[in-house]
């Protein structure tokens, strides 16, 4: 039986056949365009890094987190074979830098170093925060832990939890504790541990978590959770006691200090975030390039001297606790009141 084109379609053959190939050109030219963004990113990942890389610390120099940041900094140029150049952005208890980072392109050349505080607590204390922890970026790992530490004046007659908590309830409302401020991670312990033990403390701000521990040393309000590297040094001389770490197990820091238990283990982290959307294959070079600089002896030895430990995490495991970590913040954020702007 003749196929017949003309009849059917109404075209010469020749007329079908230009058609088709028209078709397939464009065709073609549309799948090489849907291929392009994968194909650049898949480029861009090859040569990266091609440049300087920018750590953004939302945090004032000197802080535990500025210093954590550049010694990650060091240890990356030597890996990567490029400049890593630590600029620090403090402002709005750390949404200023945060914020920048969040809308830096995703290009792997701009990073975020920030401590746990500022990225899992400050959207449940202010009204609006200029960026969203669980869309604007991608976590790469959690770089170092460090512990927060119950002390109170050596005068004060507590010398463990249980009397601290005896000695609140037969003084109800009398018993002061010191914070760096309102929101801040001293303060949410200062409520937890109201909240857990039932019993009434008196929450005393200050502009900072030095003031508040050189107020408890000279006697002048009787307890502070504190970090370790900023109390340590007071435990060690004598002018601090310390009743606890805020921890369900002993910090390998200080294995001799009792934990406060499970409902005051608190892990302060400080991690390392890039811009979401960029191009995995990034992400799991800078992965396993800071793995390798968090797992030498020489960073342990550093961190060890600002009072934190090495973490090794994982961009999955880190970004799968991230909304259960936001969520508990927000429940403790509320109970205690605390709220800014």
């Amino acid at each position: 039986m003749k196929f017949d084109v003309v009849a059917r379609t109404g075209h010469a053959p020749e007329a079908v056949f230009a058609s088709k190939r028209r078709w397939l050109v464009v065709a073609a030219g549309a799948a090489v365009l849907a291929g392009a963004p994968q194909a650049w990113a898949q480029g861009a990942a090859g040569n990266w890094p091609a440049k300087p890389i920018t750590f953004i610390v939302p945090q004032a120099p000197g802080g535990a987190n500025d210093v954590i940041a550049r010694a990650v900094a060091q240890g990356l140029e030597n890996s990567l074979g490029q400049p890593v150049v630590v600029e620090n952005r403090p402002g709005a208890n750390g949404n200023l830098g945060t914020s920048q980072v969040a809308r830096a392109a995703a290009d792997g050349y701009t990073f975020l170093v920030t401590a746990q505080s500022a990225y899992t607590i400050n959207p449940a204390l202010y009204t609006t925060v200029p960026f969203d922890p669980l869309k604007d970026f991608t976590p790469i790992m959690q770089l170092a832990v460090a512990p927060y530490l119950l002390v109170v004046n050596p005068k004060f007659p507590a010398k463990n939890l249980d009397e601290l908590v005896a000695y609140a309830k037969a003084h109800p409302g009398k018993v002061e504790y010191a914070s760096a401020g309102n929101g801040t991670l001293n303060h949410l312990l200062g409520e937890m541990l109201k909240k857990q033990k039932k019993i009434e403390l008196l929450h005393v701000p200050y502009k900072g978590a030095s003031a508040a521990a050189t107020d408890v040393v000279a006697g002048q309000l009787p307890m502070t959770f504190g970090s370790f590297p900023g109390v340590m040094p007071f435990v060690a001389s004598g002018k601090l006691r310390v009743l606890g770490v805020a921890s369900d197990k002993p910090t390998q820091l200080a294995p001799e200090i009792v934990p406060l238990g499970k409902d005051l283990a608190v892990t302060s982290w400080y991690g390392l975030f890039v811009p979401a959307g960029t191009p995995d294959a990034i992400v799991t070079r800078l992965h396993a390039a800071i793995a390798k600089v968090m797992a030498t002896p020489a960073m342990a030895e550093r961190l060890k001297g600002l009072g934190a430990e090495p973490v090794q995490s994982d961009p999955r495991s880190f970004k799968a606790g991230l909304p259960a970590e936001l969520a508990y913040w927000k429940q403790v954020v509320q109970d205690s009141g605390a709220h800014i702007d």
